[in-house]
């Protein structure tokens, strides 16, 4: 299975930073010893452009990050410190999600190493999000004609806001979003379906309710492709997370999905959204479940497909 990564995903950020940045050569390098991709699995890559960043951000937004003159306030908002590497290690994420998204298009399913920040707003960045990588590369794969409609499949724990926000009038996207009720964000735009979930939930209730909404979500998008936002920050060690889920609660939700949409022949992006474990190794991981899940879906239907008379 094809994905996305490049080495600067990684830029080092202050001592105690509660972001781990580390997670994303961690992830390529677990991915790599396992057996899960090969290097030449991993797809190369540039910076998104400008041009492409625009479908989505506003002007005077991007002249704030290109310039290198955005306020303090809304730094502190994007909880990142900007930096010329951070541009860069942002966009590279930005062509990776698109990357990944065009070869899921061509082979059934593929990756992006990173991506899922799905609280980037057209005009700010926000919770660690500074550009919207899946609202950037669904829009280009629309203005291509590559697809006709889009789901978004967001089991990060806290709601996609941004996501919402961006296709809030766009009837080609549906947006799912799964998340905890009282987390960040506050305001909660909406999204097509929104499914808040409380404190505390353990994995065969959070299974039981993605079950019961999986199917019927699939039907109604009727989508061209699916990107999968497999957030692990719903695992009961997750500093920003307040649910309570197991490693084997998230193997079984990554299983569902990636069974489920694959099932039905959809293409399917995977981004790995948010993770707070007690490291950046161990958030690693916890994102590659979802990796060897994907490789299984693989293996299962490369086995069952009916060989060539």
């Amino acid at each position: 299975m094809r994905v996305s990564y490049h080495p600067d995903y990684f830029v080092p950020l202050p001592e105690g930073h509660p972001f781990p940045m580390a997670k994303f050569p961690d992830l390529h390098a677990i991915l790599l010893e396992r057996g899960l991709v090969s290097p030449a699995d991993v797809m190369p890559m540039e910076e998104a452009s400008r041009e492409l960043l625009g479908l989505v951000h506003e002007d005077a937004y991007l002249d704030k990050l290109f310039g290198f003159s955005l306020p303090p306030i809304e730094e502190r908002k994007m909880g990142l410190p900007w930096t010329p590497e951070l541009l860069r290690r942002s966009r590279l994420a930005v062509s990776g999600t698109l990357n990944a998204a065009r070869a899921a298009l061509e082979e059934g399913m593929a990756g992006n190493l990173g991506g899922g920040t799905h609280h980037a707003m057209p005009d700010h960045g926000r919770g660690f999000c500074i550009f919207n990588d899946v609202a950037i590369a669904i829009r280009q794969l629309l203005n291509e004609g590559r697809i006709q409609r889009a789901l978004v499949l967001d089991c990060d724990v806290h709601q996609g806001d941004g996501t919402a926000t961006i296709f809030g009038n766009e009837p080609r996207v549906f947006t799912f979003s799964m998340h905890g009720d009282r987390n960040y964000p506050a305001r909660k735009p909406p999204s097509t379906v929104d499914v808040p979930l409380p404190h505390g939930i353990e994995d065969e209730e959070y299974l039981e309710v993605l079950r019961a909404h999986l199917p019927e979500v699939l039907r109604r998008a009727s989508p061209d492709l699916v990107v999968y936002l497999g957030g692990v920050d719903v695992h009961a060690d997750s500093t920003f997370g307040h649910f309570a889920l197991s490693d084997a609660g998230i193997r079984q939700r990554d299983r569902l999905v990636i069974s489920t949409v694959r099932a039905r022949n959809i293409p399917l992006t995977l981004t790995l959204s948010g993770g707070y474990a007690a490291s950046p190794r161990r958030t690693a991981e916890l994102h590659a479940i979802m990796y060897e899940e994907a490789v299984a879906q693989d293996r299962r239907q490369n086995k069952n497909a009916t060989p060539p008379i």
